[in-house]
Formats: structure tokens, C-alpha cells, sequence
């Protein structure tokens, strides 16, 4: 269609994902009169209503929804056409968008980010962070490539690399040092427990591990930060649950005390992208660098 251009397009997808004009505005480098115009622009071409405000909060109309679904697609083409000139060009370049859960955030894809920085400069990594169930939801919206997120992942469309098993640890004060060698869920249903919150994968995992031991775990609190949940262990007022790589053995040999789980309990990290995502320079370069440096 002739006079129907990327800008717009994307300037329209923008305000969608956004709900607001300014927003869009701030983050193509736009002001908000110039973000209107685009998309009344696109609006007159297509001759149909795409955006309404409801209340203070711009979303798409029913045509808005269903054009949206067509401009990811165009947009996503282009990415692939643009990409696949990368092979001509020397280096790896473009953008690679990282989704994945705040323990492998904070204490796994550190010094991966940094090794792929070193190696190439001219690569954008884009980190989010969030539980699976969003992580999978961006990567199937093409929001975020490819994700480091604990398994499983159902659905068809995902292409799944599993890459670290990661043991579920019992974490408590320095002064519980009777604690025994092996905790179980009977011994942690006695004791003030601190727990991931709920709608987590490891909070399910975990509360199918106590379901299997016939007890239902009852926490004193339910936290979605790793690092407040140490601190407040720390602090004397219980003990948690957390993945054994949140907890650095720096930290282990002054201020927690560390036992393995009875039955143990593990969980798996893994790779996921979209089977028909595809598969950049700067894509191969973390799939591979993640896989050898775990």
C-alpha cells in the first residue's frame, strides 16, 4: 500500500505496548504531537480507527488489535532482512534481547554479558527480567528474543536448550548450625520459612516438592526478591528456600548457614527462542556462550 511507512508502524505498535502517546514519544526520540501525527497519518491511509483513549490510557480498537498482529509481522521481517546482511558485514552486530528470571540475572549472566561485551563491542544486549510466564509471553510476542528461564516451557512453538541444573538449597542464620545435614519438608514446616512468592516456577516447584513429601508449607513471608529474602535471613527471622547459585560461598562461611534438601530438589535453566526465530550472529554467539560458561 502505497504511503505506508515503518515509521508509522512502529510508531503505532509503540503506543500500543505503552498505552500513552508521550510514552512512545520518549522512547522513539519523538515529541507527542509528531507521535499523533504518525499514527493519524496511518489511521487516514487505512481509513479505520486504530488507537482510543479510555480514560488516561491509549489502547488499540478491535481494527487497532488486529492491524497490530500484522505490523509485528512486517516489523519482524525486516529484522530478518536486515540480519541477514549481517554475514556480509565483519563482526557481529545488532541487537540481541535477553529475557529471564532475577536469579540467573543476578548471579549467572554477569560475567556471560561481560565475556560476550569483550568479544563484541558492536553487539546490544538488552536485558528484562521477569517470571517465566512473562519471559515466554515476550518471546512469543517477538518482544524478547531468546530466554534464560527455568523449565519447563510448554508450547509447540518454543525451541528449548537446556543448559544448567541448579540445586534448591535450605539457607539459614549463622546460629542454626544444628540444623541437620539434610533438611525435609517435615523438618521446614517447624521452622519460620521464607518463600518465593506465589505464580513463580520456583515457588511451584518447590510446593510440589513439600506436596510430594505430604506436607503443605506454610511461610512466613513470601518475597519476590532472592536478595531481601538473604537479608532478612541474615537478620535472624528464618530460613528459605533459594537456588544454590544465590548463594556465593563468600557469604556462606561467615553469615548462613547452607543444607541440601531431603529428598534433594533441582531445577532446570534452559534456552528458549521461537523455532522460526531467526538464528542472528549475535544470537549463536550468547546460545554458545551461555552453553560453554555454565
Amino acid at each position: 500500500m502505497r504511503g505506508l511507512n515503518l515509521d508509522q508502524l512502529r510508531t503505532f505498535s509503540e503506543v500500543v505496548k505503552l498505552g500513552s502517546f508521550s510514552a512512545a514519544g520518549e522512547r522513539l526520540g519523538l515529541s507527542q504531537p509528531a507521535v499523533s501525527l504518525q499514527v493519524r497519518g496511518l489511521e487516514r491511509r487505512l481509513g479505520v480507527k486504530l488507537i482510543e483513549r479510555v480514560g488516561r490510557r491509549a489502547t488499540a480498537t478491535a481494527a487497532g488489535q488486529e492491524f497490530l498482529a500484522h505490523a509485528r509481522n512486517v516489523e519482524a521481517a525486516i529484522d530478518a532482512a536486515a540480519e541477514a546482511m549481517v554475514p556480509h558485514a565483519s563482526g557481529v552486530t545488532g541487537r540481541v534481547r535477553i529475557g529471564t528470571g532475577a536469579s540467573a540475572c543476578i548471579y549467572l549472566l554477569p560475567p556471560i554479558l561481560r565475556h560476550l561485551r569483550h568479544r563484541f563491542p558492536a553487539l546490544e544486549l538488552v536485558v528484562s527480567s521477569g517470571n517465566t510466564s512473562d519471559v515466554l509471553r515476550a518471546i512469543e510476542e517477538n518482544r524478547t528474543d531468546i530466554g534464560l528461564v527455568t523449565l519447563p516451557a510448554p508450547g509447540r512453538m518454543f525451541d528449548v536448550r537446556r543448559v544448567l541444573d541448579d540445586e534448591f538449597v535450605v539457607v539459614a542464620p549463622a546460629e542454626w548450625r544444628r540444623l541437620p545435614k539434610e533438611v525435609s519438608a517435615a523438618d521446614l514446616a517447624t521452622l519460620p520459612l521464607l518463600l518465593y512468592e506465589p505464580g513463580a516456577n520456583t515457588r511451584r516447584i518447590i510446593d510440589e516438592w513439600s506436596v510430594r513429601a505430604g506436607v503443605a508449607l506454610k511461610p512466613i513471608m513470601e518475597l519476590g526478591s532472592v536478595e531481601a529474602m538473604k537479608e532478612l535471613i541474615g537478620a535472624g527471622l528464618g530460613c528459605g528456600v533459594l537456588p544454590r547459585m544465590a548463594v556465593r560461598p563468600k557469604q556462606v562461611s561467615g553469615s548462613y548457614v547452607v543444607r541440601s534438601l531431603k529428598p534433594r530438589l533441582h531445577r532446570e535453566l534452559g534456552l528458549v527462542l521461537r523455532r522460526d526465530k531467526p538464528l542472528t550472529k549475535g544470537l549463536r554467539a550468547l546460545i554458545s556462550t551461555v552453553t560453554t560458561r555454565t
